[in-house]
């Protein structure tokens, strides 16, 4: 796992943290995630970027809706961790430890929604 800084674009830390992705067909991921270094590393290792282009971007790229449809539950499954102050506040100093928290949160969260 990556803890950057707060000021770290997603795409960045993304981009970092490639070469340790698990074998996927494509990524749930929203426009902030479309750059062109970003894509093209992705298509390097076989998976297909999904995220529609920004809308800043001059050139329209063309992009999986129904699947991008989907990438509102990586975002919920991010507010339901928010909600967790010790998580939101980032109390722990360590990696490990603010890491162990994420997965305490997630672990009960998935046992509430069943």
């Amino acid at each position: 796992m990556l803890r950057s800084e707060e000021h770290l674009s997603g795409c960045r830390g993304a981009a970092l943290m490639i070469d340790d992705y698990p074998k996927a067909k494509a990524p749930l991921a929203d426009r902030g995630y479309d750059a062109d270094r970003f894509s093209v590393a992705l298509e390097q290792r076989g998976i297909t970027p999904c995220p529609p282009s920004k809308t800043n971007r001059k050139g329209l790229i063309p992009h999986d809706l129904i699947l991008y449809r989907r990438h509102h539950k990586v975002a919920d499954m991010f507010g339901e961790l928010k909600d967790w102050r010790r998580i939101h506040t980032r109390y722990d100093r360590g990696a490990h430890t603010f890491f162990s928290a994420i997965g305490i949160a997630a672990t009960v969260i998935f046992w509430l929604l069943q």
